[in-house]
């Protein structure tokens, strides 16, 4: 009798776990935040690029692909208390209008949010196993390339001004 409800008990946890996670990952406020940021991106690099924007804003436009990322690990079972709380915080940033570099810089203004993105991708997979990353990744390109090509890039090309703020906003999370 006891260990029916145990059982029974376990079950329900379970299903209430399922349910929060296809609420988190199905959410349309996320999913309509990733659609507006996918279109707004997209329309700035044909804009102010033409259709040879450069290799940059192919990083930029797998933002809303990072983001759908992030919020999939922040639920994923296989992923630690201590990585979800840096997800969660890299998360408020890419949300948060109040960033390094202000969001409505055409182009620039989503530089900072990839970046941290990137940084704080780097650092989960640091003490995760790569393939949880690759079981989570939506996006068209090979994420674990991606994530160097961007590291690369940005260690390479930003501001070191910029890149030592964000560095640290990261390191204060983590």
């Amino acid at each position: 009798m006891v260990e029916d409800k145990k059982k029974e008990v376990k079950e329900e946890e379970i299903e209430v776990s399922v349910e929060q996670e296809e609420n988190f990952t199905n959410d349309q406020k996320k999913l309509k935040f990733y659609g507006k940021l996918r279109k707004k991106l997209h329309k700035l690099a044909v804009d102010k690029g033409g259709n040879k924007a450069g290799e940059f804003t192919e990083y930029i436009l797998a933002l809303p692909d990072f983001f759908i990322l992030l919020c999939r690990l922040a639920v994923d079972k296989r992923v630690g208390g201590k990585q979800k709380l840096l997800i969660g915080g890299i998360i408020a940033y890419v949300i948060s209008p109040i960033d390094i570099i202000p969001d409505f810089i055409p182009f620039i203004g989503y530089v900072d949010d990839l970046v941290l993105v990137v940084y704080g991708l780097n650092i989960v997979l640091n003490e995760l196993d790569k393939q949880v990353l690759i079981d989570n990744w939506s996006g068209e390109e090979d994420v674990l390339k991606l994530l160097q090509k961007i590291t690369y890039v940005a260690e390479n090309f930003l501001d070191k001004n910029i890149l030592k703020k964000i560095k640290g906003w990261v390191s204060k999370i983590h």
